[in-house]
Order: structure tokens, then C-alpha cells, then sequence
């Protein structure tokens, strides 16, 4: 007797995380991920029934690689799995992908276009995809966005102060994340019903970092933009910039448009700030006083966007954190609270992301559509 199940994936610049779940209950069958492509790379993988992680070297493993030999460690362990579906991230839906999809053709050609807009992650994102349609021919593919939460929100969070002709050819503020809040907002309605209809800012804070504000479990603001390069500052991303300052980059300090995004993208944020790391656990044990101000320029950002946001709400009745730095660096969170006593009386709360659940819940919803 086969077990129908669905593979999510989660593909990154230099990674690839993923998650079997079964296809009917959601339960977890396997978990792992390959660290480390282009460079030393390692697929590390666990069983449900399993105590011991499996852990095998990929040298040289390129995406292509990386995808193979998931997929094989898949066929080698599984116990009459037939896989349903292979449920992708992606994290540029533009304007026009405001729900979970099957992936077509048509569809791919529509978000290669949308490439330009997530140069750190829609290029590898659909590498899986063409991995998964090469190695796993035989299932669906299904594509779920980042910015589909936030699709709903009122045009006036989702404007910038452009001429007409700019903003309608999609010149606009879209937010990330959205998986990751989705899922906190599926979480708040099922352990804080109390919550349901609340005013909550949530705070996905990690290596990519940003707030949202959430009334009733829909999103009503968020700091990213048209970009995940907006808003707090991140691992390596800068956040929000003055675009004078851009300007002043290329017409004075003679960098190109390449240098100023590499800049922006991958030498900024806690890295930039620090000139120690990028790691937020690294800059906390660390006694160099540039580490300090670093964490310390984090949570007063992440101090005034909660602030902004509640504003957008007309108020807060809770913070949730998550994220590797949300739900890890209580350093980082009492140092937020702290700024934020201004306003009052609140909840504070910490839920563990689970960006491939929500999108387990997706597909499935999705495969059971009449």
C-alpha cells in the first residue's frame, strides 16, 4: 500500500531545506537539508521514527546536485511513499500571484520576469523548480508565494509617492515573509483565540528580518517594499536607505549598478554595521564595542517599525516573535521591549516559524479543490 505524501522545499542561495509530510494527516515523515552548495556541501536528514540524523557529503553539489540527491535519499528511505506533489517557496509572486499554484510553463515565464525583484532568491527558487520537474516528473509541482499575504492590504500601504505611469507598471510595495506570517496568524486563531481578532505586530526576525502588522490575521502594513531589501536592517541587507544616498553611491562615489546592489545586498545590515559578522549570536558573545552597537541599532529599528506599524492598526495588543533571532536572542527582544514601553500594556509572545507547514496546509487545500 502506497502513501501519498508531499516533498516542500525550501531553496536558498546556498541551501536546500525540506520537509515530507504525509499527504492526508500533515504529518512529518522526514526532515533535512543541504548546507553548503557551491562550496563543502552536506545533506543532512532525519526520519520521524529515526534517532539518529543521516548525514552524507556532497562535494562540489551545485543546485542541480543538491536536488538529486535529496531526491534519491527520499527513494531510499521511504516506506511506499508516492509523492503527490513537490510544494515550492517562492518569493516573488509579483502582483499577479495572489494564491498557491500549479506550475506551468506559462507560469515559470512569469516568475523569471519577476527575477529582477528578488535577485538573492527567486533565481534559486526556480531552480528547484526546474530540478523538481527534471528528477520528480511524475508529481505536481506547486509554487506558494511570500507575497501573497500581504496581497490584500489597502493601496495606501501599498503605494510609494511616484508618478502614475511608474506605479502602474508595478512600482509598488509588495512585504515578504508572508508565509511566515500566515503561519502565525494560523497559529494565534488555534492556541490565543483571545487573539483572533487583535491588533499584532509580528516580528519574523533572522538572517532576512521584517514586521507586519496583522489585524483580525490579515495583514494591514509590513516594512519590506517592492524588494526584501526594505525596511530593518538584516544579516547583510541594508534595509531602508536614503535613495539619495544611492544616488550619491553612483554619481560621486563612482560605483555601478552591480557594486551598489552587491553593496546593499551582501556587505550591509549587521555585517556592515559590525564589521565582525553577520550572525546575530556571534555579535552578542562578541566584546568588540561595533558588535554592541550593531545589536543595539537592530532592536531600536525593530523598536520604531513596531511603532509605525501600531500606528497603522490604531494600536497593539500583542508582539510575536519568530525567526532564528526572534524565538533565540532574548538579548534582542527585552532590548525591543524595553524601547517600547511607551505604549503600554501588550502581550509578547514567541512562535516558532514554520514556513513548510503553512505551505504543507496550502497544497493540500489546493490538491483537495473541486
Amino acid at each position: 500500500m502506497t502513501t501519498p505524501v508531499l516533498l516542500v522545499l525550501n531553496v536558498g542561495s546556498s541551501s536546500i531545506k525540506f520537509q515530507v509530510f504525509e499527504r492526508e494527516s500533515l504529518a512529518v515523515l522526514m526532515a533535512g537539508k543541504v548546507t553548503g552548495i557551491g562550496t563543502s556541501a552536506q545533506l543532512t536528514a532525519a526520519l520521524a521514527a529515526a534517532d539518529d540524523p543521516l548525514r552524507t557529503p556532497l562535494p562540489a553539489a551545485d543546485h542541480n546536485t543538491a536536488m538529486a540527491a535529496v531526491m534519491k535519499l527520499i527513494d531510499q528511505h521511504d516506506d511506499g511513499w508516492r509523492l503527490a506533489a513537490v510544494v515550492h517557496r517562492v518569493v516573488h509572486g509579483g502582483a499577479g500571484f495572489r494564491e498557491p499554484v500549479v506550475v506551468t510553463p506559462e507560469i515559470v515565464a512569469q516568475l523569471q520576469a519577476l527575477a529582477p525583484l528578488a535577485p538573492l532568491h527567486q533565481p534559486h527558487n526556480l531552480a528547484g523548480i526546474a530540478a523538481s520537474q527534471r528528477l520528480a516528473s511524475h508529481a505536481l509541482d506547486i509554487a506558494c508565494f511570500d507575497t501573497a499575504f500581504h496581497a490584500p492590504m489597502d493601496p495606501l500601504f501599498q503605494t510609494f509617492a511616484l508618478p502614475q505611469a511608474l506605479r502602474a507598471q508595478g512600482v509598488r510595495r509588495y512585504g515578504f515573509h508572508g508565509l511566515s506570517y500566515e503561519w502565525l496568524a494560523h497559529e494565534i486563531a488555534r492556541t490565543h483565540p483571545d487573539l483572533r481578532q487583535a491588533r499584532v505586530v509580528a516580528a519574523h526576525l533572522g538572517n532576512g528580518a521584517s514586521l507586519c502588522a496583522m489585524h483580525g490575521g490579515r495583514s494591514v502594513d509590513t516594512t519590506m517594499g517592492m524588494t526584501a531589501l526594505d525596511g530593518l536592517p538584516m544579516g547583510t541587507r541594508s534595509g531602508a536607505v536614503d535613495a539619495g544616498a544611492v544616488i550619491y553611491l553612483q554619481r560621486e562615489l563612482g560605483l555601478d549598478t552591480a557594486q551598489v546592489e552587491h553593496l546593499l545586498y551582501q556587505e550591509s545590515g549587521l555585517k556592515g554595521l559590525s564589521g565582525v559578522s553577520s550572525d546575530m549570536q556571534t555579535l552578542l558573545a562578541s566584546t568588540d564595542p561595533q558588535a554592541a552597537f550593531a545589536v543595539d541599532y537592530f532592536a531600536l529599528k525593530v523598536a520604531q517599525y513596531t511603532a509605525m506599524l501600531a500606528v497603522s492598526m490604531g494600536g497593539l495588543d500583542a508582539l510575536v516573535f519568530t525567526g532564528g533571532i526572534g524565538e533565540n536572542a532574548q538579548p534582542v527582544r527585552e532590548s525591543v521591549l524595553r524601547r517600547l514601553q511607551m505604549l503600554g500594556a501588550f502581550q509578547t509572545l514567541v512562535i516558532p516559524a514554520n514556513e513548510e507547514k503553512m505551505m504543507a496546509i496550502h497544497a493540500q487545500r489546493l490538491l483537495d479543490a473541486p
